[in-house]
């Protein structure tokens, strides 16, 4: 594998973000940077989009894009409470929009007015999805005022998604499951620890996460499929143990299947908005490559 090649393809194409997020993960760059460029992305509401997650040019506020500005915070460790990116989510995500009294919207009205990915297209019949909820209620968790009626609300809805998870055992949906992991594993590192059953739940998810993984490797090249490194990021993980053989194959798939360009194979596309897609593809590998490298760098 090139690291340099992949360095020089972040340099050469990254938005100001990602080439952000690769100095500071591998060389030594300013959290504060990651923090200026991410911030270009959230609105007055607090919310964040821009095609903040480049499948969806929605300017628009979303939970989706709010929850992808979240990851980042927690790729970089980011953890002041008073920061305006953060008081500025919590604002979003207590104001009542785009969230139905249980769950947050996956998709919003608004998605369907600009470029986007067909699974990203707003439906108003479409079936509950806790993606991105679970993975909200740990950041409000995580962030709120233990005191503060939101945070009380945010145990609540713990509780509820829990709830939901054993009712929909096994769920399909791998976005939905990535989700819960999240949602798992903040309880488990929290004084929230006490909410549900945590034992339970890991057996649970222990279960969910090989029945949603692809285990059929020769597909991996070619397909979007589901890789240990959705769940596990790593080897403190609860969940590496019991998928210790596939997450090491996929170090050495990462190893073996860069391009010359220092990329690896985007395997998804959109049907439609040729031009835009075109843009979003190269913003999403300078993405993967960050993934990629983080997570032979947390596994081997």
């Amino acid at each position: 594998m090139n690291k340099h090649q992949a360095r020089n393809f972040v340099y050469r194409n990254a938005r100001p973000l990602e080439l952000a997020r690769w100095k500071y993960l591998f060389e030594g760059g300013s959290r504060e940077e990651v923090l200026t460029a991410l911030a270009s992305y959230q609105n007055d509401d607090g919310g964040f989009g821009h095609a903040l997650e480049p499948d969806c040019w929605n300017p628009d506020s979303s939970p989706i894009q709010t929850w992808a500005a979240a990851e980042i915070l927690r790729e970089i460790g980011f953890e002041e409470k008073d920061h305006p990116i953060i008081q500025g989510i919590l604002q979003y995500l207590s104001s009542g929009k785009d969230f139905d009294g249980h769950t947050w919207a996956n998709t919003i009205a608004t998605n369907n007015d600009a470029p986007h990915a067909p699974w990203w297209e707003y439906a108003p019949d479409a079936e509950r999805s806790y993606n991105p909820t679970a993975s909200l209620i740990t950041f409000i968790l995580k962030y709120a005022e233990p005191e503060s009626k939101f945070f009380a609300l945010a145990c609540s809805l713990a509780e509820e998604a829990y709830h939901y998870f054993k009712a929909h055992f096994p769920m399909e949906s791998v976005g939905n499951v990535s989700r819960f992991v999240r949602l798992y594993d903040y309880l488990k590192e929290s004084e929230t620890d006490t909410l549900i059953n945590l034992i339970e739940f890991k057996a649970l998810l222990q279960r969910q996460i090989q029945y949603v993984m692809t285990c059929d490797t020769a597909r991996w090249t070619a397909e979007y499929v589901c890789k240990p490194s959705f769940f596990i990021s790593s080897k403190s993980s609860d969940f590496y143990e019991e998928n210790r053989e596939l997450c090491e194959y996929e170090c050495e798939f990462i190893e073996n299947t860069q391009e010359p360009d220092g990329t690896w194979a985007i395997t998804w596309s959109w049907a439609d908005y040729a031009e835009e897609w075109s843009i979003s593809k190269n913003w999403w590998k300078s993405d993967w490559i960050i993934k990629y490298l983080h997570y032979l760098r947390e596994i081997r």
